[in-house]
């Protein structure tokens, strides 16, 4: 199966790599050019631009930042829709809003090809791994035509609905990951200030508890330690907070701790540290 992978950021490019060493012919583009010659060494071709990718493509994976990046991908002046055959089926992987996911689909659907909103959740372990899960919206015949694309790339497979329900599954996602962040940082801070330092010990003993969770036992010596290595940044976690918060107005369902998330994540933000990751709440519990 040949597909074009557009994105090759922090969990693009891990994923990209899971394709290749699943067998796929890949084609591959990225904003960045550079990103693309590592896979490129290792048998993927590359396209200067989105469109470039898509013209012998089956299937083509858009891994982007937000909503305009994703339509610039698809719908820009060099962009996969201008690129790409009818039947062309066309997967999302981004985080963007549900309502742009079911504009991208229908202006698609116009121009003959199908498309998923499948954004994921696992973070760059998840991603290396092939590991993910997935969330699905869309066709369930085009989930099932996708099927050795998703098995490669992730372990859970999940169709939600229509186009925008995998959208809204990962911004339920997206709350409760921040909300677990944040209550996880302060409890390390807590336990760091009363004098709790050996990771060593404090985090497996709470992890065989009730506290377990992703965010502590994947995260929690970061958090102890005060060291921040990219995983997911700041700035997307705000990003796909506010979607999720604009969903859940919509249908007037009150979020505080979500509220109070955002703020947080705002100041940190405002105090440069846009780009380090999530774990580096603690900032936040620990006062800068």
């Amino acid at each position: 199966m040949k597909i074009g992978f557009i994105g090759l950021g922090s969990m693009g490019a891990p994923m990209a790599a899971n394709l290749l060493g699943a067998h796929f012919e890949l084609t591959v583009h990225n904003r960045t050019r550079s990103k693309e010659e590592l896979l490129a060494e290792n048998g993927a071709r590359r396209a200067p631009d989105p469109g470039a990718a898509a013209p012998d493509a089956e299937i083509v994976i858009t891994m982007v930042t937000a909503d305009s990046d994703v339509e610039e991908v698809l719908f820009g002046p060099k962009g996969v829709a201008g690129g790409a055959r009818p039947g062309t089926l066309v997967i999302d992987m981004s985080t963007i809003a549900p309502t742009s996911a079911r504009s991208f689909a229908n202006r698609l659907s116009q121009r003959g090809m199908q498309m998923l909103d499948a954004p994921v959740s696992g973070g760059t372990e998840g991603a290396e791994n092939g590991t993910l899960s997935i969330f699905v919206g869309g066709e369930e015949s085009q989930l099932e035509r996708a099927r050795p694309v998703f098995d490669a790339l992730g372990s859970t497979v999940t169709h939600f609905g229509p186009s925008g329900s995998g959208q809204l599954a990962k911004a339920v996602n997206q709350v409760i990951v921040g909300g677990t962040f944040l209550a996880v940082a302060e409890g390390l801070a807590f336990g760091v200030e009363a004098g709790l330092t050996d990771e060593d010990k404090l985090i497996p003993a709470l992890s065989a508890g009730s506290a377990s969770s992703w965010a502590l036992e994947n995260r929690g010596r970061r958090f102890v330690r005060g060291e921040y290595p990219l995983g997911f940044r700041i700035s997307l976690h705000r990003k796909d907070l506010r979607i999720a918060l604009q969903e859940a107005s919509r249908l007037g369902v009150s979020l505080p701790a979500s509220d109070l998330l955002l703020r947080i994540e705002e100041a940190l933000i405002e105090a440069g540290l846009d780009d380090l990751d999530l774990s580096a709440l603690t900032k936040a519990a620990r006062g800068g």
